[in-house]
């Protein structure tokens, strides 16, 4: 080797890329996110918008109309419309949560319940408006029926704000309790008198405090600037957001018991988080994805919480009809919690 050769080999920059070259290929969960998590995330947005061929547009008709049934018959005359009867607390809830783009409530004149602001509703409106003018070259008139609940916005704020308590839950504990690993703090709070469920149990009581802040802070603007509607009890809303920000710091607690660095626990992190992202319907309804993976879209904890935070602001449903999810994140959380205390590297 060449003097300039070896001088450059054993200068400080190149010693210090190689060594950081070193410490990414030893991380399996680093190589995951920069090679493997783009290919996952491009295949499930494909399986979300798959390119097939074009599906009939889904009419709903209401059932107080006058002749619904004769209306139906009209509708399902045209190949591109798939109409059914609903009456209005059903039509109201398919399209808060994107199920009917539109909602056919009267022929003469002609009057139409949707959101202006979502294309598909802009789409359905045209398709309707052609099979119920007969043909005719000049469109329908059309008087829109519009209310708070069913916008686009309305059905974005529960996501927004499930997301945000999966997001600050899992991150917060995660990257304190890897850098508490790091710097031996850990390997000294086991050293004193103090219980390791007692100190997990810590994390999770601590960051209530602040998410219950965030989660108010982003209500109160949603309600009272955007006019989001909160028809549930204010009581169960704060119920359904504690039990998920708990489910979310059980979890990372579960996710930051094991990895030794930032790194690793970053790539485990986005390993559990992004599933959620594209597949809980945070932007789009979960209606998006084929049969086959409805079970497990179904089964993750930030579709249960938007679920049930959905249902409380803008469906007004009681503690009953929401056992089910609030079950799911009790299940989620309490195993999550158990399974951390039984994993978690305290060095």
């Amino acid at each position: 080797m060449s003097a300039e050769r070896r001088a450059w080999s054993d200068h400080a920059v190149f010693q210090l890329v190689l060594a950081r070259t070193r410490e990414f290929l030893r991380e399996p969960e680093a190589i995951f996110w920069v090679f493997v998590f783009p290919i996952v995330f491009s295949l499930a947005l494909a399986l979300a918008f798959r390119a097939k061929p074009p599906e009939p547009i889904r009419v709903g008709v209401l059932s107080s109309a006058s002749a619904p049934e004769a209306i139906v018959a009209r509708l399902a005359a045209s190949p591109e419309l798939e109409p059914r009867l609903v009456d209005e607390r059903e039509a109201a809830t398919a399209l808060r949560s994107g199920k009917l783009p539109v909602v056919v409530t009267r022929v003469e004149p002609l009057e139409l319940w949707l959101d202006p602001a979502r294309e598909e509703s802009r789409e359905a409106r045209l398709a309707v408006e052609l099979a119920l003018s007969d043909g005719a070259s000049r469109a329908a008139a059309v008087r829109e029926s519009k209310e708070k609940g069913s916008r686009y916005i309305d059905f974005f704020v529960p996501g927004l704000m499930g997301m945000n308590l999966m997001g600050t839950g899992m991150w917060a504990i995660g990257f304190a309790l890897v850098q508490q690993r790091q710097g031996g703090l850990l390997k000294r709070f086991i050293a004193s008198p103090m219980r390791r469920w007692q100190f997990l149990l810590s994390q999770i009581l601590s960051r209530l405090v602040f998410l219950g802040l965030e989660s108010s802070v982003l209500l109160l603007f949603a309600r009272y600037l955007l006019g989001v509607p909160i028809r549930g009890s204010v009581a169960l809303l704060a119920l359904v957001a504690t039990l998920g920000a708990m489910t979310f710091v059980g979890m990372g607690l579960l996710v930051a018991a094991r990895p030794r660095t930032i790194e690793g626990v970053s790539g485990v992190m986005n390993l559990v988080m992004v599933p959620m992202w594209v597949g809980s319907g945070i932007f789009f309804s979960t209606e998006r994805f084929p049969a086959a993976m409805q079970p497990f879209v179904q089964a993750l904890p930030l579709t249960a919480l938007i679920d049930a935070l959905r249902g409380v602001m803008l469906d007004g449903a009681g503690f009953v009809q929401l056992a089910p999810e609030l079950g799911q994140l009790l299940l989620w959380g309490g195993l999550s919690f158990l399974a951390a205390l039984k994993l978690f590297r305290w060095q």
